[in-house]
């Protein structure tokens, strides 16, 4: 701790993100990233603005990505966001939206950077267990709150919430923002943003580096009522006003236009999951109900840290979490056929 400090960064408990490893030849199974590159028309969009434009700011409004997300979505550009990944996104959201005095609500199994957030802010939050099944209780937030957020697919776990079951939580909750946080919904789940011109306290996060496979870009988005999204640009424009480069704005927006290559890796991802799942099932795995691009497994006989190192003298890398309730859980990225083979065969060695 350093005298020059600002007194509150003593007590901030920083995120932990995902070991990057530097060695080339191990099967990486541990950050949730897609198998599959990105779009080729976002890769031949980067390149065209490598040229003399890049002596020039980009775009601060990001207008052409923007269109990109409200076409794609049916919405207008007055009701979405972009930033520079979603933990931006979800940054200035808890800075501009949660600050109400009240505790913020999310699950006590979900997103680790939530509880970071509040520490960075000065948010109370209370963490709502989920139920045996890891499943949200919508009801548990049907109380007075300063806010909600919680991912759908949830993260850890991969269970996914369906449209009633939100549609209820956002009745329940009308006089605060609901934020469905959907980086992995694309996977298997059912977006919220059909629902964002019925309910103006509902806004929905999602990132480019899941689905459509650019987690380097650092692109994120959100899309909610036109007040929601003024807070946000508010913020935004008191940070930092160029938030995304030209090749961002011009690979995500081309992302978002090619619909066929985005359709075809989802399918790829969802495909190898159910076969994981079935694999890993018949090796004595319980693995939950995943709508995400991983698993979320236990053996009933083997502990989670252990088989967790031993896959790593394997030579594949997996997540495993210290929290208490899930601390017997690995969470598996899906990968391309042959690492998930990789990830089995070690497996079956192990055990």
């Amino acid at each position: 701790m350093s005298k020059f400090w600002s007194p509150f960064v003593k007590d901030l408990v920083p995120y932990v993100p995902g070991e990057q490893p530097k060695l080339a030849k191990l099967v990486k199974l541990n950050t949730n990233e897609n198998p599959y590159g990105p779009s080729p028309k976002a890769i031949a969009a980067m390149q065209a603005e490598l040229g003399d434009n890049l002596r020039l700011y980009p775009d601060p409004n990001s207008d052409r990505l923007k269109q990109a997300v409200a076409d794609y979505y049916g919405v207008s550009t007055a009701q979405v966001f972009v930033g520079n990944g979603s933990d931006e996104v979800l940054a200035h959201a808890f800075h501009g939206l949660f600050q109400h005095g009240r505790s913020l609500l999310f699950p006590d199994v979900t997103y680790s950077f939530y509880p970071v957030y509040c520490g960075l802010y000065g948010i109370a939050y209370e963490a709502l267990p989920l139920d045996e099944q890891f499943q949200i209780r919508v009801e548990d937030y049907a109380r007075p709150n300063g806010g909600i957020i919680f991912p759908n697919p949830n993260a850890p776990t991969g269970c996914a919430l369906g449209l009633a079951a939100i549609e209820r939580l956002l009745k329940a909750n009308p006089d605060t923002v609901v934020l469905v946080d959907e980086a992995y919904i694309d996977f298997g789940g059912e977006t919220a943003i059909s629902l964002v011109n019925q309910y103006p306290n509902l806004l929905v996060s999602q990132t480019l580096s899941k689905s459509r496979s650019l987690a380097g870009l650092r692109v994120g988005l959100a899309v909610g009522h036109p007040d929601l999204i003024e807070a946000l640009e508010r913020i935004k424009n008191s940070f930092n006003s160029y938030p995304l480069d030209r090749m961002a704005i011009a690979g995500a927006a081309a992302a978002f236009e090619d619909q066929a290559y985005f359709q075809q890796t989802c399918q790829a991802v969802i495909a190898s999951r159910e076969a994981l799942v079935a694999a890993m099932s018949d090796l004595g795995f319980e693995v939950l109900p995943s709508a995400a691009n991983f698993v979320f497994a236990r053996h009933p006989q083997r502990d989670a840290a252990e088989l967790a190192a031993a896959l790593r003298e394997h030579g594949v890398i997996v997540r495993h979490f210290k929290q208490q309730r899930i601390a017997q859980f690995l969470r598996i990225t899906i990968g391309a056929p042959e690492q998930n083979q990789a990830l089995l065969d070690a497996l079956g060695q192990i055990l």
